[in-house]
């Protein structure tokens, strides 16, 4: 893989210009913080990640994932696209398995194949931790809408399996549909919370085959919203089983997420205790060299 070579994936979608957008680069030792960071910019995707070398190092691959903003330890379908990568341009023949190592920790990234060609990549997330529970009142607040619409039969908690997120039940497509930040306090909300971004998801859905509807804001991020969230979807996983939200210990559902900025995601979640894994498809759109 020629070093400063990138491409340019759709992670979770079903079809082409779907899903969440993320460019891969082949970094190399050469290229350092600052300039990974501008052109994580100049990319401006919700993440961007750079393969720091295509040698593995105790099996793992070593990445960085940069936001538009700043450099962060773990995040869903940049873990996908960058195994995606990996297999395809390094590796160069199937695989059962893609070891990444990230800030965040070593993560195993499972590969199917239709054919020659990986069709889903399945990921198992680092084990969950919870953190604080938050006022629904505040929390309705920041995203514009009636404290009513919060489902009161569960808490409004933080959750990270690498990245923290706060985790919002609502009852209703509709609300979902009417959500939106209030920046100012949005910004008051997260002040003194380790979770920066917000996960809303409801039992309604537009595609009557999927199980729950997912929206994710995170300004924090320089991310107004993202299409498709599997760090976060991760973190609800572990929500869903420890609140018992189905009736069980564990889930094997399907999540919408990116319908309401035209970007339709999907994302396979399964989950038994503390064990998650996030799945989905990837789809190389274009590639090429940095000048």
């Amino acid at each position: 893989m020629q070093e400063r070579s990138f491409y340019i994936l759709d992670v979770f979608a079903e079809e082409k210009y779907a899903g969440n957008q993320l460019a891969v680069l082949m970094a190399g030792q050469k290229m350092s913080d600052a300039e990974m960071q501008k052109i994580a910019k100049e990319f401006n995707y919700s993440e961007t990640t750079f393969i720091l070398s295509d040698t593995p190092e105790d099996e793992g691959y070593n990445i960085c994932i940069f936001t538009p903003e700043k450099e962060i330890p773990f995040a869903g379908h940049p873990t996908l696209g960058t195994a995606y990568v990996i297999q395809k341009e390094i590796i160069k023949e199937p695989v059962d398995t893609v070891f990444l190592n990230l800030k965040a920790g070593r993560i195993p990234v499972k590969l199917v194949y239709k054919g020659k060609e990986a069709d889903q990549l399945v990921m198992r997330q680092p084990e969950p931790v919870f953190g604080k529970t938050l006022d629904k009142n505040e929390v309705a607040k920041a995203i514009s809408l009636d404290r009513s619409e919060i489902d009161g039969r569960f808490p409004v908690e933080e959750v990270s399996t690498g990245m923290w997120f706060i985790i919002v039940p609502l009852k209703t497509l509709n609300s979902i549909k009417r959500a939106k930040t209030d920046r100012d306090r949005y910004f008051k909300l997260i002040e003194n919370t380790g979770a920066k971004a917000i996960v809303l998801f409801s039992p309604e859905t537009y595609r009557k085959e999927n199980h729950l509807n997912v929206r994710v804001f995170a300004g924090y991020y320089g991310i107004p919203e993202d299409p498709a969230t599997g760090s976060g979807c991760g973190c609800l996983a572990a929500y869903l089983v420890k609140h018992r939200y189905f009736g069980k210990d564990s889930i094997n559902v399907r999540i919408e997420q990116g319908y309401e900025i035209k970007r339709p995601s999907l994302l396979f979640l399964e989950a038994e205790g503390k064990t998650i894994y996030v799945g989905g498809k990837v789809i190389e759109i274009a590639k090429g060299n940095l000048l």
